[in-house]
């Protein structure tokens, strides 16, 4: 049966916006099961919190469980590797923070590739690290710290977490930027080297705010500056390093990943949903005790931080020629 033209292409415009109106449906109706969102850390971590806010957030809007699942090991990169082989559905979903930003430029070889199998969802939250000493050490400013470096190179020590950790890189671009020789003591986390730095075995410190922020408060450390381009409301007193090294910026972040070919559909409703929950007042508080601010925006705005801070550390770790351990 030859049927008229007219009906003939009415039929097949319909054919064709099928594939578009069946994905648009399932974007609506995703999630109708529970979805993982994987962390690269410990429970109990500053990145685990984040998730639970988050899913907990997410499970009660999407009226389906959004579980935690800690995949520990080699600074995020075993759990950036389980998302990015994982189906393409949003069932599966990636806490990225700012290590896996450095990762991609340490490691030579990874069994992926961080920005080709990850698309940016949304941000969480951006938090300073600060630079502090013990009140023992003479510098009360950053420039007295600089300057003391310039005048005893290789005698001043500043106590990081380990190596290619951010609190490394933030050091590596202060030495670099300042033009000083201090010598970095790596510990298994920035926050284990306050002991030393209490006695005065290690002179300076460089670790997340939320660590040292009830010592800082209790006069046993002395904040000098953070590293964020704004001050912080946790610190508002403290200057940032920018006001002494123009354009000077580092900062722990988080958000959320997606396997790449994710749908943009089920892309844009996460990261409506995430958007909202930052916008909530508990939510603001609760990353304000972590040491952050909310990181809100699109998709595009997530994926630009993650590229800019990805190439900004690649400069550091080439620079320094900084190895894994």
């Amino acid at each position: 049966m030859k049927l008229p033209r007219r009906q003939f292409l009415h039929l097949a415009a319909g054919a064709a916006a099928l594939p578009v109106v069946s994905r648009l449906a399932w974007a609506q109706a995703y999630p109708t099961r529970p979805v993982r969102l994987i962390v690269g850390y410990p429970p109990g971590t500053t990145p685990d919190i984040l998730a639970r806010v988050m899913s907990q957030w997410l499970s009660e809007r999407l009226a389906q469980p959004f579980v935690v699942e800690n995949r520990p090991g080699a600074a995020s990169n075993m759990a950036t590797e389980a998302v990015s082989r994982a189906p393409a559905d949003g069932y599966s979903l990636l806490l990225i923070t700012a290590p896996n930003a450095v990762n991609a430029a340490l490691y030579e070889k990874l069994n992926f590739d961080f920005k080709r199998d990850i698309v940016a969802v949304s941000g969480i939250t951006r938090a300073p690290l600060v630079v502090e000493v013990s009140p023992s050490l003479p510098a009360r400013t950053l420039p007295e710290l600089i300057a003391s470096a310039r005048s005893n190179p290789g005698k001043i020590t500043i106590g990081t977490a380990g190596t290619g950790s951010v609190s490394h890189l933030t050091v590596e671009l202060l030495k670099m930027r300042a033009g000083i020789d201090i010598v970095r003591v790596p510990y298994p986390s920035a926050a284990s080297a306050l002991p030393d730095v209490f006695a005065g075995r290690v002179q300076a410190l460089v670790d997340p705010i939320v660590s040292s922020i009830e010592h800082i408060r209790a006069g046993r450390l002395r904040p000098l500056a953070v590293t964020t381009s704004t001050r912080s409301e946790a610190l508002p007193d403290v200057p940032v390093i920018g006001d002494f090294l123009p354009g000077y910026e580092a900062s722990a972040w988080a958000g959320i990943g997606a396997p790449k070919s994710t749908p943009a559909e089920i892309i844009d409703k996460l990261n409506r949903e995430i958007n909202a929950g930052l916008a909530d007042s508990k939510i603001k508080a609760r990353l304000a005790d972590l040491g952050g601010t909310v990181l809100p925006g699109s998709p595009a705005d997530f994926g630009k931080l993650i590229a800019e801070e990805t190439e900004k550390w690649a400069n550091v770790i080439r620079a320094a020629n900084i190895k894994p351990e």
